[in-house]
């Protein structure tokens, strides 16, 4: 794909000639990747990047929250290189509560780091949990089976939604969790999306959860990974469930299911 166009909106992430090697360069597992997410004035924007399974999009999400430096090129957060910019959470499949600690602790830990007084996280973090649905399970230890999966994920959107409002990374958030409770979860993710006007980078491998909730969708290609199809997702921006039983959704998705499908051949 051709080096991302650069408007006049403020560049939130941006990805400038990425490289991933692990033998010194003999393989290029990620090769002359370019990626570039602007701000959508009083609104953010949601991106999903789908590909293939080994096409790199977890190492990208990885990039992005300061977890792994690629070989070469450059990450950019807000115009500024990873060591300068404002740290970026990401919410993991895997659940990433410390099971030692109580919701309400979990959630607050990130004001703990900066040095926030107890009382002003305590009640800063009450004000997440309340928007995430968590309200009454804040004395309880976060851990399985005490809270079920999708309370889980509640508790690591609302500490990475505390941390960072602006940037949330998300790698497979919902992949574990059974049907009823993902329904749930991407309803509450559009109604944070909107209430935050956060910037939402998603990856997913669910083809129908990345039409309804994204407003751009990248498609990975590997050997080497670089991103070969952009596709733009003409939904209204306040959706529910009615949205997936229109005629202009189950168009979009057979889109992305043939552009998907197009990019796997590409080899």
């Amino acid at each position: 794909m051709a080096k991302f166009q650069d408007t006049e909106l403020k560049n939130i992430i941006e990805l400038k000639g990425i490289g991933q090697s692990y033998d010194g360069g003999q393989n290029w597992i990620i090769k002359d990747l370019e990626f570039l997410v602007e701000d959508k004035p009083d609104q953010g924007q949601f991106v999903v990047i789908l590909g293939m399974s080994g096409s790199g999009k977890s190492t990208l999400l990885r990039y992005i929250a300061g977890l792994q430096e690629p070989t070469e090129g450059q990450v950019l957060i807000h115009g500024k290189p990873m060591n300068e910019a404002p740290r970026v959470s990401m919410v993991f499949q895997q659940y990433s509560s410390l099971p030692w600690m109580t919701v309400l602790e979990n959630v607050g830990l990130a004001l703990q780091y900066k040095g926030v007084s107890k009382e002003e996280r305590d009640e800063r973090a009450m004000e997440m949990i309340r928007l995430v649905g968590l309200e009454g399970h804040e004395t309880k230890f976060a851990q399985y089976p005490t809270l079920s999966g999708g309370q889980l994920q509640r508790i690591a959107i609302a500490r990475s939604l505390l941390a960072n409002p602006e940037i949330l990374v998300m790698d497979e958030p919902f992949g574990a969790l059974d049907i009823k409770t993902r329904l749930q979860m991407q309803d509450l993710l559009i109604s944070l999306w909107h209430k935050f006007q956060t910037t939402i980078l998603f990856v997913t491998h669910d083809i129908a959860e990345a039409v309804y909730l994204g407003d751009d969708i990248y498609i990975l290609k590997s050997q080497p990974s670089r991103f070969a199809k952009h596709i733009k997702v003409d939904l209204p921006f306040e959706r529910d469930r009615n949205t997936k039983r229109t005629e202009q959704y189950t168009k979009l998705v057979h889109r992305v299911e043939d552009a998907m499908m197009e990019v796997a051949e590409m080899g």
